[in-house]
């Protein structure tokens, strides 16, 4: 852990690490969202954090300067932060970070160091995809693993994805080789709306990072964000009639059953036909990982 800068080591009893990148597996920053929202509810303190000099090219993720007291000038680097907290159903280490461009291998093992050196035992990441689904619809949340204690434990998928893949993968591959127990939840954003930040999907993120945890869902501001999260988005299709007749015959599509893309419809009907609803959601994941590997 060369180059994590602790601010305080915490005492915690064997805690859930919940990570959570924007970049790539940020969809509608509903990963970070999710994550932000629940270092504020618990209460969260910063413990530690990655120096951003080993990791990133500055050319393509700039530090930005900010006025402080309006008048002195700081730079403002990409962060990647461990606040620590303990909740009703257990001590977590919330990681809020940003994919960085060099070292990944490297980086994730100050990401695992820093779990180790907190007594963590399982560690959770959180994504969100973009996908054709309506936002009108439930979200549709997915949860993947490898190892099948946490698969009995939490009711998740065997994770059989092969292709590109980002910092979050690569995360979990470390914490497989330190045999450090990790699972990922994953939430399906409306491609047509990716430019809007997804309370929606953030909130249902933030809530199965919760039932791991085994702590209650601290809702607050972030349930009235998903509320008027539909509003937002009905008004900005609603000034586009293309856009609009789109986004009705994928809300229609979602009740017709030969239609295999509406990753909300299979997680509605999970409880009846599980196998067929995350056969989709996986491949969603899928698809999404590939158009980005390619693009």
């Amino acid at each position: 852990m060369e180059h994590v800068v602790w601010s305080r080591r915490p005492a915690l009893t064997t805690p859930t690490v919940i990570a959570a990148f924007s970049g790539w597996n940020d969809a509608g920053d509903a990963a970070t969202l999710a994550v932000r929202h629940l270092i504020s509810a618990w209460g969260a303190e910063p413990v530690a954090l990655i120096d951003a000099e080993e990791y990133f090219d500055f050319q393509m993720t700039r530090p930005a300067v900010e006025l402080v007291e309006g008048h002195a000038r700081r730079i403002v680097w990409p962060s990647n932060q461990a606040f620590a907290a303990s909740t009703p159903g257990g001590d977590v280490v919330l990681f809020l970070g940003t994919e960085p461009q060099l070292r990944w291998r490297t980086f994730t093992h100050q990401i695992t160091g820093i779990a180790e050196e907190t007594g963590a035992q399982l560690v959770v990441t959180l994504g969100a995809l973009l996908a054709e689904v309506p936002h009108r619809r439930p979200v549709g949340l997915i949860g993947t693993a490898t190892a099948q204690h946490l698969i009995d434990r939490y009711d998740l998928q065997h994770s059989r994805y092969e292709g590109p893949t980002g910092i979050v993968g690569v995360l979990h591959d470390t914490c497989a080789a330190f045999n450090l127990a990790s699972l990922s939840l994953w939430a399906a954003v409306p491609a047509y709306a990716s430019q809007f930040p997804s309370a929606k999907a953030a909130a249902a993120l933030a809530e199965g990072a919760c039932d791991v945890v085994g702590s209650p869902f601290p809702g607050g501001e972030l349930v009235v964000a998903a509320e008027e999260y539909d509003s937002q988005i009905d008004r900005f299709v609603a000034q586009d009639s293309d856009l609009a007749r789109y986004v009705e015959g994928l809300d229609s599509d979602s009740d017709d059953d030969d239609v295999d893309d509406d990753a909300s419809r299979l997680a509605d009907e999970a409880a009846a036909d599980p196998e067929a609803s995350t056969e989709q959601m996986l491949a969603d994941i899928e698809r999404f990982l590939r158009d980005q590997g390619g693009s």
